[in-house]
């Protein structure tokens, strides 16, 4: 167990957190603790936890994106015009258009940062901008209601009927949530482009000295969030069951702080999928336990506001702490030589 939180402090932390959270919650009322509640947070939180793993490689890259929301809503846009275009499609042309169009705005992002030499934040607010002001211009703000049957038919995973005669459930979402999950963590764990991108971001001049390809870096980090960005807003729409333009505004604030609060560091070369998970956990339980608890929606900000505050000054001091240590690790080395 210490070797655990020696490893992983922020993960480690965060998981104490969760669950004294959820014990309070569990004992402060009689429906949190529910099958309906646990499932209904699963599939409201499905989305954002795509769109949170395609974020963490970025961040992982040393890159941040806060275009993301938008490229999904666009990706929602573009794919209805294609749908209706070929006559209907199915869920594989589904996927494919939504992850080619996601990864084409994130190669845009890539593009720009490389191209211009950029911080990554100044051009993914430029394109955050940019994104959502030719969508409105093209959609003049106005729904889409006629979409193809098997976009928004519900399709679940797992039905059951409580005693009182309410259904539990969870919808496709949550199935390709973690289809995501699973494939962000086979890349940044188990390929060597994972490798290349925690040394990138840990310390960028140090890996391209070493023979890392910083396009092909920015490419990825930026192409898979992309590409999650997209299959995040096709599963959106299957759950809303219609395009909205600006539905999607707004939403990868809670996103980026679930995030930074699962231990991705914000300067780049840390940050796992657990850590993801746990992030998107504590927002969407302290979300759902504040609702259930009657409090006002305002005090939700307030405290992941707090919340990220505490995290990110506790990773700096741990990554400075970390680095004195190094130091003084190296000096003793030299002085026994």
């Amino acid at each position: 167990m210490r070797d655990l939180f020696r490893t992983y402090p922020v993960e480690a932390r965060l998981s104490v957190v969760l669950f004294l959270m959820i014990l309070g919650l569990s004992l402060a009322t009689d429906t949190f603790l529910t099958l309906g509640n646990i499932t209904s947070l699963l599939n409201n939180n499905a989305v954002n936890l795509i769109w949170a793993v395609g974020l963490l490689v970025v961040l992982i890259a040393g890159g941040i994106d806060i275009s993301f929301a938008v490229a999904a809503s666009v990706v929602q846009y573009v794919a209805a015009q294609i749908f209706m275009g070929i006559g209907g499609g199915s869920w594989a042309i589904g996927f494919l258009v939504a992850a080619a169009l996601g990864i084409g705005l994130g190669l845009v992002n890539a593009l720009l940062i490389h191209g211009f030499r950029v911080i990554s934040i100044v051009i993914t607010i430029a394109t955050f901008n940019a994104f959502f002001g030719l969508l409105m211009f093209f959609t003049k703000g106005r729904n889409i209601y006629n979409l193809p049957d098997w976009w928004t038919d519900r399709i679940f995973i797992f039905e059951r009927q409580a005693p009182d005669g309410s259904w539990s459930e969870l919808n496709l979402s949550v199935a390709v949530m973690l289809a995501c999950v699973l494939a962000t963590w086979a890349l940044i764990r188990l390929t060597t482009l994972g490798r290349q991108l925690y040394a990138f971001g840990d310390n960028p001049e140090g890996a391209r000295r070493s023979g890392v390809n910083i396009w092909q870096m920015q490419i990825v980090a930026f192409g898979w969030c992309g590409m999650m960005a997209g299959i995040g807003g096709l599963m959106q729409v299957n759950i809303a069951q219609e395009v909205v333009p600006n539905a999607l505004y707004g939403r990868e604030l809670d996103v980026l702080a679930a995030v930074v609060l699962g231990g991705a560091r914000l300067g780049g070369g840390r940050g796992t999928v657990v850590g993801c998970i746990l992030g998107v956990m504590f927002v969407a339980i302290t979300q759902n336990g504040l609702n259930l608890l009657g409090i006002s929606p305002f005090a939700f900000q307030m405290i992941i506001g707090a919340a990220i505050l505490v995290a990110i000054s506790s990773s700096n001091l741990s990554f400075q702490l970390w680095n004195r240590s190094r130091d003084t690790e190296a000096r003793l080395k030299e002085n026994a030589t």
